[in-house]
């Protein structure tokens, strides 16, 4: 077996050596002379260029990819937000009662993404919004980059107007000129532990899109800022108080290196059953579980299904002080570089149990395969989302599911039969 490396991007040595001992340990990086087949662990810019009808390449049966050709669908900030409304307007089409709204107007089961605007084609709208409350704070990001590069906090339509001369932009109708943004409601009640804003990072991963298929894994974690939180207006500029970033907080002076300001999913769990009660916890991460499966059903539609691609990405969830999850975007290359030695055992792991996935038992790959693995392969794996399971027990089972009805032991559904069947997305 042999890995091109020469065609991956290594973002660090201590990514690659983790990649390297996984490979390692099923016998897949042998010496140079055996090139049977192979296993590509790429960037998305390689990934795009394999995929590129400029390049003329073509996959064969035995080459599995850890990308789908458009992933950007989901992991680009405007376009997630775009395919999601979409899918809301779908639905409500459809006149699913998954797109119901109450009396104001807000989607009952599909509010789950701020309030968002594009700049600058949504310009005009946005101000629209904001003169609506002028008192509220908005975040803005640059749709296509990641690590809370270029992201800051406004409260005022002034400063809109200086990023936009900053840019070196007088008006707001060419989109061609300069780079685009996304421009959010900023969640300002976040849940607080010890005073500080968190969020979660969560993975989940994709081995085919028609029929979805998704895994959730159990090994996340919640990222701390290292300053406590205050909704005040002269802090909007510190971004230790706002971004949960480790590539931002990591330079704060209150940084601790031991635990890299990072909780287990676990632990955050616990804390809230203790705090909130167990029923209002598990109802949390349902909800949470809900998220994620409806945001993979908003882009399926577009998305390629390369038969030669899987996915892990890095969803980033935050929790507001009403418990409530919000979704704030998803990650294509989720950082797999360890910055505390928990960090590295968790990373490792989620490497090995996505390969087991990706390639079962470590054999060759196949992409005709059924994608569909053994149980006991799954690891820190749980099966988040079946479509074909779903299909057979009603087209209404979502609904009933993400509603609480029927609902028995520990998230299962049980049948009139009395037999308990699996949640959808547990």
């Amino acid at each position: 077996f042999r890995i091109m490396a020469g065609k991956v991007k290594w973002v660090t040595d201590i990514e690659k050596s983790v990649l390297i001992n996984n490979f390692e340990k099923r016998g897949w990086i042998q010496v140079a002379e055996n090139e049977d087949w192979n296993f590509y662990w790429m960037s998305v810019q390689t990934i795009r260029n394999v995929f590129s009808v400029e390049t003329g390449y073509r996959l064969s049966d035995d080459q599995i990819v850890n990308h789908f050709p458009n992933h950007y669908e989901l992991t680009r900030k405007d376009l997630m937000v775009k395919n999601i409304k979409r899918y809301r307007k779908e639905l409500e089409k459809e006149g699913s009662p998954l797109a119901e709204k109450d009396e104001n107007g807000k989607y009952i089961y599909l509010d789950f993404v701020p309030v968002t605007f594009m700049l600058p084609a949504d310009y005009n709208l946005f101000v629209e919004e904001f003169r609506k409350n002028p008192s509220s704070t908005w975040i803005m990001k640059p749709c296509g980059k990641a690590q809370g590069k270029g992201i800051f906090l406004i409260n005022k339509l002034s400063q809109i107007k200086k990023w936009s001369r900053d840019s070196k932009t007088s008006s707001f109708v060419s989109q061609s000129s300069k780079e685009a943004y996304v421009i959010s409601l900023y969640i300002n009640n976040p849940l607080l532990i010890g005073g500080k804003k968190f969020d979660l990072r969560l993975y989940v991963l994709v081995s085919t899109y028609r029929p979805l298929r998704c895994y959730m894994y159990k090994l996340g974690f919640c990222r701390f800022c290292t300053v406590k939180y205050t909704p005040s207006t002269s802090e909007l500029d510190n971004m230790f108080v706002h971004l949960t970033n480790v590539a931002i907080q990591k330079h704060g002076d209150d940084y601790n290196h031991i635990h890299g300001g990072k909780w287990t999913v676990s632990n955050l769990r616990l804390y809230l059953e203790s705090t909130r009660g167990k029923e209002v916890t598990n109802k949390l991460f349902d909800e949470i579980h809900w998220i994620i499966v409806q945001s993979l059903k908003a882009v399926a539609p577009v998305m390629n299904n390369d038969k030669h691609c899987f996915e892990c990405y890095g969803y980033d969830i935050i929790i507001d002080d009403k418990l409530k999850p919000w979704l704030i975007e998803v990650n294509a290359s989720p950082s797999l570089t360890s910055s505390t030695a928990n960090d590295r055992i968790l990373k490792y792991n989620l490497i090995n149990d996505t390969l087991n996935i990706a390639v079962p038992n470590g054999e060759i790959p196949d992409c005709k395969w059924n994608k569909s693995p053994p149980k006991e392969v799954l690891g820190n794996y749980e099966v988040l989302y079946d479509e074909e399971m779903a299909q057979s027990d009603g087209p209404d089972r979502d609904l009933r599911s993400r509603s609480g009805q029927s609902s028995g032991v520990k998230g299962n559904r049980v049948r009139d039969s009395g037999k308990p069947v699996l949640t959808t997305w547990k």
